[in-house]
């Protein structure tokens, strides 16, 4: 893959648009925005081989970004972290290594961002008491969510994040960090795994990797609170569930 073909421009400057968007919406509260990004991608018509590894390069991209605007405020519950990290990160590998038919990819990712929608209209009712889970908890956790990132393109966080605060895992500042790392590490493996299963690598995701890193420079600005509102809550739901939508009538 050479570096020109990376901005081959095969886009629509809306696409562009909406993935910039899903980036400052979803990194204002930690995330990746890969749910986001997919579904804008569905919703565009994008087939499945480019859909999962530009998702994978946006995540990498935004919560990279994340990590280093986090760093100084030292939010990093490493007891929780690391475990989560070493349970997923191989996870997604093996997830990325998967070679996913059309029909399948469709169903599945129609499927999570159908649940991910459902977990945007779910208030979390966070615990006042931090306590950490038992290892085994964590480390089961961490490896379902890591083996779905790599085989789908989702990082995880959308799902993560509520576990972390309705459980009282850690605080809600602490499962920003929490979450950017875990969907870094996550997308690094998931990605490395897809490359070297060598399989098809699209044209032109240098564009989208610069809109989703315009959208998360931002978004890692804005105040966390802003991007958790319930209504930005339902308008994130909606595009989740047409998009999900899409991607399972598509498949039939």
């Amino acid at each position: 893959m050479s570096f020109e073909s990376l901005f081959v421009f095969d886009y629509s400057y809306w696409l562009l648009a909406a993935i910039a968007l899903m980036a400052v919406l979803y990194s204002s509260v930690g995330h990746g925005g890969a749910s986001g990004y997919l579904a804008a991608m569905a919703l565009w018509g994008l087939a499945p081989q480019e859909m999962r590894p530009a998702a994978l390069v946006m995540n990498i991209v935004v919560t990279c970004w994340l990590l280093y605007r986090f760093q100084p405020y030292k939010l990093m519950p490493h007891r929780l972290f690391w475990p989560l990290a070493l349970a997923s990160t191989p996870a997604a590998f093996v997830g990325g290594l998967w070679v996913v038919d059309v029909l399948s990819y469709h169903l599945l990712v129609g499927l999570l961002l159908g649940l991910a929608a459902i977990r945007m209209l779910v208030s979390n009712k966070v615990t006042e008491e931090i306590q950490l889970p038992a290892l085994g908890l964590v480390l089961l956790v961490g490896g379902l969510l890591g083996f779905s990132a790599g085989l789908t393109g989702i990082g995880g966080g959308v799902f993560l994040s509520p576990i972390l605060l309705i459980f009282g895992w850690c605080t809600v500042r602490q499962s920003t960090a929490v979450a950017a790392g875990f969907i870094l590490l996550n997308s690094v493996a998931g990605l490395a795994g897809y490359v070297v299963s060598e399989q098809p690598w699209p044209l032109g995701t240098g564009w989208l990797m610069l809109a989703a890193f315009v959208g998360c420079l931002l978004g890692a600005e804005l105040a966390s609170h802003r991007a958790s509102s319930m209504a930005l809550r339902k308008l994130l739901a909606a595009v989740l569930i047409i998009a999900s939508g899409k991607m399972v009538y598509s498949a039939f």
